[in-house]
C-alpha cells in the first residue's frame, strides 16, 4: 500500500484561528481527518506532521525515503527563504514532493511570489484553502 507524508511547517498549526480570510476556518486537526478519508478512498495511506522548526521539517524529509511514496508539504514561511530546505528537498530525490498552499501565494504580499523550493518540488498547488492538499491526494492518487 502507497504511504504519503502530508508534512506542515510554521503557523499551520493554527489554521482555523489565524487569518482565516487567507487559510479558512477548519483547522488543522479537521483537515487532516478530511485527508485521511480521502486517502482511504484512493487506497493509501497517510501520516501527519507539523514543525515549527526548520531542522526538525529537514530531519524529517531525510527520514522519509525510508518510509513513504512521496509527500504533500505546506512549508509555510520557509517556502520564501530557506534554502535549507529546498536542498533536503533535492537530497531526498527521487522521492516526489509537491509543494502546496492553502492561500494563493501569488496574490498576496511580494514577499510571497517567489519558491525557493518549487524549482526541486513535482508541482506546485496554490490558492484552493484546505482543497489545495486533495488535490495534492489527487496527484498522488494518479488523477494527473
Amino acid at each position: 500500500m502507497k504511504t504519503l507524508l502530508v508534512l506542515n511547517g510554521p503557523n499551520i498549526n493554527l489554521t482555523g484561528t489565524r487569518e482565516p480570510a487567507h487559510y479558512g476556518a477548519l483547522t488543522l486537526p479537521e483537515i487532516n481527518e478530511k485527508l485521511a478519508e480521502r486517502a482511504a478512498e484512493l487506497g493509501f495511506a497517510v501520516d501527519f506532521a507539523q514543525t515549527n522548526h526548520e531542522g526538525e521539517m529537514i530531519d524529517i524529509l531525510h527520514a522519509a525515503p525510508a518510509k513513504y511514496d512521496g509527500i504533500i508539504l505546506n512549508a509555510g514561511a520557509y517556502t520564501h527563504y530557506s534554502y535549507a530546505i529546498r536542498d533536503a528537498i533535492a537530497a531526498i530525490a527521487p522521492l516526489p514532493v509537491v509543494e502546496v498552499h492553502m492561500s494563493n501565494i501569488h496574490a498576496r504580499e511580494e514577499f510571497r511570489h517567489t519558491s525557493v523550493i518549487s524549482p526541486v518540488c513535482r508541482g506546485q498547488i496554490a490558492g484552493f484553502g484546505w482543497k489545495s492538499y486533495l488535490l495534492g491526494l489527487e496527484y498522488f492518487g494518479g488523477a494527473f
